[in-house]
């Protein structure tokens, strides 16, 4: 992209001066005459903080949006409308602002005789390379309307399993805090009160209450410390696992095999998979370039790491299956049904087979974890709370119990 300085007028005369990113001078132009400016004069100049315009929401785009342009535009594509005409239509549409962006952009150069698939390669950032990848396919076969509908239903049906499981792993997240939180208040401001009383009988305190008033003493008088640990833990564990693969590899193996969590996260990594996969195979992408797409896509090392091998076996002329058969966190059923879809050439239909059950089981587990975890977090809140509680109320009905 380069950055061209223009002069131009409105379409009530006003003169307009500013910078416009565009790909060509005569996208430039067109851009701007879209956005009712006639351009007097325009120079190509350097990008810099001082003359690109700046974007709050910048060029990536939220999937939520993308579902609807995917949706969207295979309805368009379906109903005969043309591509650059679609495309100026969802431009219109969009309430994404880097989904619109590219959009305009994409419609001069397909006017200009470059393909889609061509133009959206250029926006990475709004475009996956799935859709790139699938939709040259659909270009080349001539089964663009097919293609789209099956992106579109790609998407959809990814964007929903992944929102459902979000939601389930956040929900425990979120009482966690708000139980550390209440508990950090108790000790904090609730239980010094009682402190000094305490002091004053003069008697033997029980355990629970000498406990509870030591974490008590240490959260107030030493808060700072436990600050400045908990800064310096997170920030080491970020930049280590931006910085290591082995340790992003660790971390995912460990989150795996978590007691139920665990599984929900490995059952929703391989439907992803598959799903995309089965999508690639069906819209004739080479297998080799899928499973790289794949393994970009896959924002799991443990997975990614199968993918690799898998790739690496079909470079050897060997089966797709036999490392996915081999690997722990593959159930035996997806390599069985790969090894299957291999035998027969129906890799894809056995894809999409997996794909459907792993969704649908994630979808199960998700209602039940769902069904369960509100419970448990109010049992742990009533239990750490009531504790607290206890060790505070011990000392004061001891006391009644002498007078």
């Amino acid at each position: 992209m380069a950055m061209y300085k223009y002069i131009g007028r409105t379409e009530k005369g006003a003169l307009k001066k500013g910078t416009i990113e565009s790909a060509t001078k005569n996208q430039a132009i067109q851009l701007l005459r879209e956005k009712g400016i006639r351009p007097r004069e325009l120079t190509e100049t350097k990008a810099t903080l001082l003359n690109k315009d700046i974007s709050i929401v910048g060029d990536r785009v939220k999937s939520e949006d993308f579902v609807i342009f995917a949706r969207q535009f295979a309805t368009l594509i379906r109903a005969g409308i043309s591509i650059v005409d679609a495309v100026k239509i969802l431009a219109q549409q969009t309430e994404s602002k880097g989904l619109q962006k590219a959009l305009g952009i994409i419609e001069v150069e397909i006017k200009e005789g470059r393909s889609f698939s061509e133009a959206a390669a250029r926006h990475p950032k709004a475009f996956p390379p799935l859709f790139i990848n699938m939709v040259r396919a659909g270009e080349a076969s001539g089964e663009m309307d097919a293609t789209l509908d099956r992106l579109a239903n790609h998407y959809e049906k990814q964007n929903a399993l992944m929102k459902k499981v979000k939601s389930t792993l956040s929900y425990p997240a979120v009482l966690l805090v708000v139980i550390i939180a209440v508990v950090i208040f108790l000790m904090i401001y609730i239980v010094p009160q009682f402190v000094t009383t305490f002091e004053s009988f003069g008697a033997e305190l029980p355990f629970m209450t000498v406990m509870v008033m030591s974490i008590s003493d240490f959260l107030v008088d030493f808060w700072y410390v436990l600050l400045i640990l908990l800064v310096l833990t997170v920030t080491a564990f970020m930049v280590t696992f931006k910085n290591s693969r082995q340790f992003q590899y660790t971390i995912y193996v460990g989150l795996l095999k978590l007691p139920v969590f665990g599984k929900l996260i490995q059952k929703s990594v391989i439907a992803q998979m598959t799903r995309t996969l089965a999508s690639l195979f069906a819209s004739s992408v080479p297998i080799l370039q899928a499973l790289k797409i794949v393994e970009k896509i896959v924002a799991n090392p443990v997975i990614q790491k199968v993918i690799q091998e898998a790739h690496a076996n079909l470079e050897e002329g060997k089966p797709l299956s036999e490392p996915i058969l081999k690997s722990w966190v593959f159930p035996p059923l997806v390599g069985q049904m790969i090894a299957i879809g291999e035998q027969t050439g129906q890799l894809d239909f056995m894809l999409g087979k997996v794909a459907d059950f792993f969704e649908e089981d994630v979808e199960r587990t998700v209602d039940t974890l769902k069904s369960m975890i509100e419970p448990l977090m109010i049992v742990l809140l009533a239990g750490v709370v009531g504790f607290i509680v206890i060790a505070i109320m011990m000392p004061m009905f001891s006391v009644y119990e002498q007078l």
